[in-house]
């Protein structure tokens, strides 16, 4: 994990493009193939695509989902991403705190009447609160998938990182369906553990009041094999395929507002800490 020491303002270590901004085309996004850097994104999958097991998944749902790590509330939570920058990201390498705030923002300007859209936009990454204490972040960031079942080739590098993986020869969990049953539902179905499932686990453990779609958005961000390329659909039910249009509308202001023109975070706090009274009041068990 990197971890960055920074001034009172943050944001003004981050802002040498600010006058100009860097305008990328859709294209250039979620490039696995080259860039300065692709080393350390494809290290970050070797070890998730090496170590994400069945058995390793269900250890972390015990271990986490019982939110009873820390207690704090949500606006801290996303202001302590201000140390994380995430190995696993090929378009990024600034702290995660401002991209929480891009995505939000993109969100407010398309959707100005949807305040929960927003907030979700807020806080989709602060489950990467894992990687502060403690998890290695090949366990906290990156693209997500079933484990149980048959990693299908739409995986990021699944051609070269999965080799050492033993699930990955286990006739049990290797078919299509693996351990689960045909349109068994995606919430019958074991992810990939990671910053997604942790945060939704950490909703539902508050009885935040964020809308179902919300919630799927997420639980399900990243999960690109199934929203992006059409994947793991024989285990979705009817749910999922009505979830899944918010979830893609989601993902294109998750992904295409990631730029160097930073936003202004002391000037947008106060809007968003109304949102966070409303939807996620108080302190949080985490």
């Amino acid at each position: 994990m990197r971890v960055i020491n920074l001034g009172p303002d943050p944001s003004l270590a981050y802002r040498p493009n600010l006058e100009r901004g860097e305008s990328k085309g859709k294209e250039d996004y979620r490039n696995f193939e080259s860039g300065s850097l692709i080393d350390r994104v494809f290290n970050t999958y070797k070890l998730m695509h090496t170590s994400q097991t069945l058995d390793f998944v269900k250890q972390k749902h015990s271990e986490w989902s019982g939110c009873s790590h820390a207690r704090i509330g949500v606006m801290e939570a996303i202001m302590s991403l201000d140390q994380l920058v995430d190995e696993s990201d090929p378009d990024v390498d600034f702290p995660n705190s401002f991209h929480a705030f891009q995505t939000a923002e993109g969100i407010r300007r398309e959707h100005p009447h949807k305040d929960w859209f927003q907030l979700v936009g807020l806080i989709h990454d602060i489950g990467k609160i894992m990687a502060l204490w403690g998890e290695p972040q090949w366990a906290v960031v990156g693209d997500t998938f079933p484990v149980g079942c048959k990693f299908q080739d739409s995986i990021v590098f699944r051609d070269s990182t999965f080799k050492d993986n033993p699930d990955d020869k286990n006739p049990a969990y290797n078919t299509e369906f693996g351990i689960y049953a045909p349109t068994c539902g995606l919430d019958n179905v074991l992810m990939s553990w990671g910053h997604d499932e942790y945060l939704y686990q950490v909703m539902k453990f508050n009885k935040c009041s964020i809308p179902e779609e919300g919630l799927n958005m997420i639980r399900f961000h990243s999960f690109y094999p199934w929203h992006s390329q059409g994947d793991y659909m024989h285990l979705c039910n009817e749910k999922d395929l009505e979830m899944l249009p918010w979830v893609q509308e989601f993902n294109k202001f998750d992904l295409y507002t990631k730029t160097t023109d930073l936003p202004d975070v002391e000037t947008l706090k106060p809007y968003y800490q109304a949102l966070i009274d409303k939807y996620c009041p108080g302190i949080l068990k985490w």
